[in-house]
C-alpha cells in the first residue's frame, strides 16, 4: 500500500513532516545542501536578531556624524542613509543563495521583542525570496512592573507589525508561559499569524563557580521535553485557524508520530540533527512510513489530529484528569 506523507504547513506543500529548525546546520549553504540531499522537507534559517539590525543602522548613523560637529558642511560628504549599505545584507544574501541552491521551502527567522522600525526588514526578507517568516519572540518579563496584559499585548503588536509588512505567511514561535495559552494563540492568529511554532525553548543562564560570573549554558533537547508541545498542539488543533508546528524534543520516529496524531502539521528538528547528522532525516521518514503502512493509514493528512483533544475518546486526558492519574500511578520504594 502506498502511503502519502505530504503535509501542508503555512500553505506550503511539504513532501513529509520533517523540517530542519534553526540551528548551525541551517546557517550555511553547504550544510543546507546536505540537509536537502538527506531528504529534509523544508528548512528554517537561523534568526536575524532585532539587536543586529538596530546596531548596524546605528553604527552607520554614528559614522556619518563624525566630524559634523566641527564643520556643518561635513554632512555633504556623506551619502544619505537610504543610499548607504546598512542592515543585514549577509542574511539577505543567505536567503537568496538558499533559494537558488535548494528546491525545498526556505523559511527565514526574525528574533525580536519590541515593535519598531526594525520590523521593516520583513519586507526585505520577502523580496530576497523567503517562502515564509518565522517570528521568534524571545522576551523575558523580568520587571515587577510588567503585567501579563502588557506582555500579551506586546506579542500581539509585534506580530501585527511584522505581518502587515509582507504577503508571505508569518509563523510565530511562542513561549509556553502564558496563563491562558489557548486564548493567546487565538489572539496571535487574529493579529496575522498564519502558523504557531510550539514552543520557544529559552536558553537558561548558569553560574560559573570558578569565575564567579553568569555564563550562557546550551543544553540540547531530549524526547522528555516533547510532552509540553504535544499537549498544546492537541488542545489547539481545530480551535485556531493556523498551522501548528512542534519544536523541541522530537528525536525519534515515535516522537514525530505522536506529534502528528496530536495535530501537528510538521515536526521541527534541531538537536537530533546536530547529534545524529542529516542522515537522521531518512531514518525518521522511513520509520513513519513503516508505522503508517502497518496500521493501514493511507496519508499523513488522514492520521493528523486523530488524537487531538477534539477527536480523542478521552478529551479530559489533556487536562486535569491526566495529572491526577499520573500521580496515583507513580510508585516508589521510598513512598
Amino acid at each position: 500500500m502506498s502511503v502519502d506523507l505530504r503535509t501542508r504547513y503555512l500553505g506550503l506543500e511539504l513532501q513529509h513532516p520533517i523540517v530542519a529548525s534553526a540551528s548551525p546546520l541551517t546557517a550555511h549553504i553547504d550544510s543546507l545542501k546536505r540537509l536537502q540531499d538527506a531528504g529534509i522537507a523544508a528548512v528554517v534559517l537561523p534568526s536575524l536578531f532585532e539587536e543586529q539590525i538596530e546596531h548596524e543602522e546605528m553604527a552607520t548613523h554614528n559614522l556619518m556624524l563624525q566630524g559634523a560637529e566641527v564643520s556643518p558642511e561635513a554632512h555633504g560628504f556623506f551619502p544619505e542613509m537610504q543610499n548607504y549599505r546598512t542592515g543585514p545584507d549577509q542574511y539577505l544574501a543567505l536567503i537568496e543563495d538558499a533559494k537558488k541552491s535548494l528546491t525545498v521551502p526556505v523559511i527565514a527567522s526574525l528574533n525580536g521583542y519590541t515593535p519598531g522600525g526594525w520590523t521593516g526588514i520583513a519586507r526585505k526578507i520577502q523580496d530576497a525570496g523567503a517562502d515564509a517568516i518565522e517570528l521568534n519572540v524571545y522576551f523575558l518579563a523580568a520587571s515587577v512592573d510588567d503585567t501579563s496584559a502588557q506582555v500579551e499585548q506586546r506579542y500581539v503588536d509585534l506580530v501585527e507589525s511584522v505581518a502587515r509588512q509582507v504577503r508571505i505567511p508569518v509563523a510565530v514561535k511562542v513561549a509556553p508561559y502564558f496563563s491562558a495559552m489557548a486564548n493567546m494563540a487565538a489572539r496571535l492568529t487574529t493579529a496575522g499569524a498564519s502558523g504557531l511554532v510550539l514552543f520557544n525553548r529559552f536558553l537558561q543562564p548558569d553560574i560559573a563557580l570558578d569565575e564567579l560570573e553568569v555564563s550562557p549554558h546550551l543544553v540540547l533537547s531530549t524526547s522528555d521535553e516533547l510532552r509540553l508541545a504535544l499537549r498544546w498542539i492537541a488542545i489547539l488543533r481545530g480551535r485556531v485557524n493556523a498551522s501548528l508546528a512542534a519544536t523541541g524534543g522530537a528525536h525519534t520516529t515515535d516522537d514525530v508520530l505522536k506529534l502528528l496524531l496530536a495535530g501537528a502539521d510538521c515536526a521541527m528538528l534541531a538537536s537530533s540533527l546536530l547529534v545524529k547528522g542529516p542522515a537522521h532525516v531518512g531514518t525518521l521518514v522511513s520509520g513513519i512510513q513503516a508505522w503508517m503502512t502497518e496500521r493501514e493509514y493511507t496519508s499523513v493528512e488522514q492520521m493528523k489530529g486523530s488524537l487531538s483533544q477534539q477527536s480523542c475518546p478521552d478529551p479530559a486526558a489533556f487536562e486535569r484528569a491526566n495529572y491526577m492519574k499520573a500521580l496515583k500511578s507513580f510508585a516508589s520504594e521510598f513512598a
